[in-house]
């Protein structure tokens, strides 16, 4: 089991909000408001962002129609921002490579396996002779690639796709050579990489601007997580996208968009512990009505609330921290103990707000955030402050690794009784004595997020406290109102959809990137829908500063 606790010292470090409790420690992305303000440009940093396996699933599925997935075969990225999408730790090792091409073989396998997926790629391709073969190629080419690439073809590019058709054609039939050029086109790094070139800024040497194409390009991933549609590369040929006002413009018909949906539930299935739901295991004795099926609603729970809340609700990130009411179906209202929820569609139930309230109280929540059959104080901490509150904990290591092992279940009849050790040693308390007080107040929901008032027949004492705000709580709903009015959490929340929007980790450079996006995001009352668009009117989406 991995915890994160046991540090010594100050548990902020580079890249995070300061020494945990401590709001308004000095943070490295932060600077003087003024420095952001003195009419110049601050564009932060752009770096080459190579497509994800998500990315690239939807990116085939809307150029081949192919909607197996077949990037999730591919090995796993490294978490870096949280996101999988972290440009500085997209790297490609050999292996990578090998499966990159094994994964192209299968899409242009499927793309061009019968005369109706050929038909798709071209009319053309359905009925070809000997004759118009290499033409028809041409036209697959002229076609396919441009939007593969996200771009115009460059001269010369589309005779070196038709010489892989040439090869793949030698000794093959015809659809054999069109799928060799498209295995090409898969493994080229003009569809790999969101490669950005930009144009000149005569003004400002230093910077350049993105192309129409590039602009709808970094709306497309954001939003959607896939390539252009044609509006927005008609809006680009149309020079729509050169303006703040044209790219909100699109922004705003994007983010209404079914597609953008998807996209907010990725973000969420990686800012939350829900994505593992329906592998869940527990002890079928101790849990006898929780199952892998019911973990799979669970999250269902969330993601259905998360998009109601923000698309048709009041869409503040406070309401969705501190609403009275959740999503279930029969089989989930049954686990929860509500009743008057019958079949297996979603239906809105009001909360008792005694026991839960908003997004954090869900049951889905509270079992992502424990580890075994038993709770963890620590983890659940951890996650506020970490997730919620962009603290940095660093994980215990050494001698201290041995000293934080999670406490024998039979050491204590509460959590906070076995828990209590972390606050008397003089090493541990430097970092438990923020993260313990968050864990303990959601003591009230066991290992699979059911309310309780007792363990093992103790009264559970939920009282807590969080840090940078003054007062002690009494239990989860408390604890959750509070977490609703702190600014450090709003600022957090705007953080993290910067760094996934942009692809990459807030560094010192993007200070400025940071403040506009939190700036903009308290001026709209902490909308979700807002800050989204706010995304798309930084300069950090308008510029690239030209490397020196």
């Amino acid at each position: 089991m991995i915890v994160a606790s046991g540090c010594t010292g100050n548990v902020g470090n580079a890249g995070n909000a300061g020494n945990v409790g401590e709001p308004g420690a000095e943070d490295p992305t932060t600077v003087d408001p003024r420095a952001c303000e003195d009419g110049t440009v601050h564009p932060g940093r752009a770096p080459l962002r190579r497509l994800t396996r998500f990315e690239y699933n939807k990116t085939v599925r809307d150029l081949f129609g192919d909607t197996t997935e077949p990037a999730f075969s591919l090995p796993s990225e490294d978490v870096g921002n949280g996101f999988g999408n972290d440009a500085d730790a997209l790297s490609v090792s050999s292996l990578l490579a090998e499966q990159l091409s094994t994964v192209a073989e299968g899409v242009a396998r499927r793309a061009t396996a019968t005369r109706e997926a050929l038909a798709k790629l071209a009319p053309c391709a359905s009925n070809v002779s000997a004759e118009s073969e290499e033409a028809c190629a041409r036209t697959i080419v002229e076609r396919i690639a441009p939007l593969a690439y996200r771009r115009p073809l460059a001269a010369g590019e589309a005779d070196e796709l038709l010489a892989l058709y040439s090869v793949g054609r030698m000794d093959a039939a015809f659809d054999v050579g069109v799928a060799t050029m498209i295995e090409g086109l898969l493994q080229s790094p003009d569809f790999l990489y969101r490669i950005e070139w930009g144009t000149s800024d005569p003004e400002r040497p230093e910077l350049r601007r993105p192309t129409g194409d590039e602009m709808a390009t970094r709306l497309s991933y954001l939003f959607w997580g896939t390539m252009p549609d044609e509006e927005l590369r008609l809006a680009a040929q149309a020079g729509e996208l050169s303006t703040k006002q044209g790219v909100r413009a699109q922004a705003e018909r994007m983010l209404e968009d079914p597609r953008a949906r998807t996209t907010i539930r990725f973000f969420f299935d990686n800012l939350l512990p829900i994505s593992n739901l329906a592998d869940l295991e527990r002890n079928a004795e101790a849990f006898p009505t929780f199952s892998r099926a019911i973990g799979a609603l669970m999250r269902e729970e969330t993601q259905r609330f998360l998009e109601h809340e923000i698309f048709e609700g009041t869409g503040t990130w406070a309401s969705i921290l501190t609403a009275p009411y959740t999503f279930m179906n029969g089989p989930l209202a049954a686990f929860y103990g509500v009743s008057g929820v019958t079949g297996d569609e979603f239906q809105q139930v009001q909360l008792d707000t005694t026991q839960r309230l908003g997004l954090l109280t869900q049951a889905g929540v509270m079992a992502g955030t424990t580890h075994s059959n038993t709770t963890n104080p620590v983890v659940r901490g951890s996650f506020v402050l970490q997730k919620l509150m962009c603290e940095k904990i660093p994980l215990p290591t050494g001698d201290i690794l041995e000293r934080v092992k999670p406490p024998d279940p039979y050491t204590g009849a509460t959590a906070r009784e076995r828990f209590s050790q972390h606050s008397q040693d003089p090493v541990c308390v430097t970092c438990h004595q923020y993260m313990d007080p968050v864990g303990f107040t959601f003591e009230n929901y066991d290992a699979v997020g059911l309310f309780r008032t007792t363990e093992n027949d103790v009264t559970i004492d939920a009282s807590g406290s969080l840090p940078g705000t003054p007062g002690a709580v009494s239990g989860p709903t408390e604890l959750v109102k509070k977490l609703a009015e702190a600014e450090q959490v709003h600022g957090c929340f705007a953080t993290r959809w910067a760094e996934y929007g942009y692809g990459l980790t807030l560094r010192a450079e993007d200070a400025c990137t940071k403040q506009a996006i939190s700036t903009a995001f308290k001026a709209s009352g902490y909308n979700v829908k807002q800050l989204l668009i706010e995304l798309t009117q930084t300069d950090a989406f308008h510029y690239i500063l030209v490397a020196r």
